[in-house]
């Protein structure tokens, strides 16, 4: 009989269980655009983080990291089915979708694409989650879909106008925005200024926090304040795997020290 695996750290590179699948978005406007479905292991999800990266100009692509350890992580611990994408005209290892940056208005159809694919699959409760500029396209799109809710990382609020924040608030369901207390482009005080017009948003004001979220610490933060909103029950999140509690035999299914890999990537 084999001797259980020791528990392994979860940290930067780790990529726990999880079947993951290349997909592709197609646009109404005709694009092809390149993404991962990532989903639990012999169980189905309780819900679904439609991921929304950061500026593509400004490097940001669908393994932004945050994103990247969402994918790596939650659909184990947490349940989520998560599905990333590249936005029209970025690149990633996964590949390059078409077309070209639309300043986040071309975009529109992009988060349309990715909808009409969580409504094909029939995939569970599908929650926004942008970052930096991603939070621009939830903010300014997604009231456009049925969603279960939204949870903003970052907002600069660059491209996001007082009335279409305001058409929010006749939203009846969660809406969360993280604000890093150092972020560069909109600090707490500023964004307690910006986001008045929208009283029904919970805004998490993150100590120490950054616009980047580098850092291991960091990290948990925000996919603990993800998983708080979308799926409670799974918190707190396991900081090792398998997790100290996780039950013997066929329950334990895909929950192994074996299933895990890990990339050096360093963050």
């Amino acid at each position: 009989m084999n001797a259980p695996a020791e528990p392994v750290e979860i940290r930067a590179g780790v990529e726990l269980p999880a079947v993951r699948e290349e997909i592709e978005l197609h646009t109404g406007d005709g694009l092809r655009l390149v993404g991962e479905l990532a989903t639990p292991v012999g169980r189905p999800p309780v819900a679904t983080l439609v991921t929304l990266h950061p500026l593509p100009t400004a490097g940001g692509f669908m393994d932004s990291h945050i994103l990247r350890k969402a994918a790596a992580r939650l659909p184990a611990l947490a349940d989520l089915a998560v599905l990333r994408f590249n936005t029209r005209g970025t690149s990633s290892p996964r590949g390059t979708s078409q077309g070209s940056f639309g300043e986040g208005v071309a975009e529109r159809a992009d988060v349309a694409a990715a909808m009409a694919f969580v409504a094909e699959r029939r995939l569970p409760d599908p929650w926004l989650v942008g970052w930096s500029f991603g939070t621009e396209l939830a903010l300014k799109y997604g009231l456009d879909h049925g969603i279960a809710g939204a949870v903003l990382l970052s907002p600069p609020l660059h491209r996001t106008s007082d009335a279409e924040l305001r058409r929010w608030n006749d939203f009846p369901r969660p809406l969360v925005a993280l604000i890093p207390e150092h972020d560069d482009f909109l600090k707490p005080a500023e964004a307690a200024e910006r986001f008045a017009v929208l009283p029904r948003l919970r805004r998490v004001d993150v100590a120490g926090g950054r616009h980047l979220w580098v850092g291991e610490s960091q990290t948990r933060r925000v996919l603990e304040e993800i998983v708080g909103a979308v799926n409670p029950a799974a918190l707190p999140l396991p900081t090792t795997w398998p997790p100290s509690t996780a039950p013997d035999g066929d329950a334990a299914a895909g929950r192994t020290a074996q299933g895990v890999s890990a990339r050096s990537d360093g963050e």
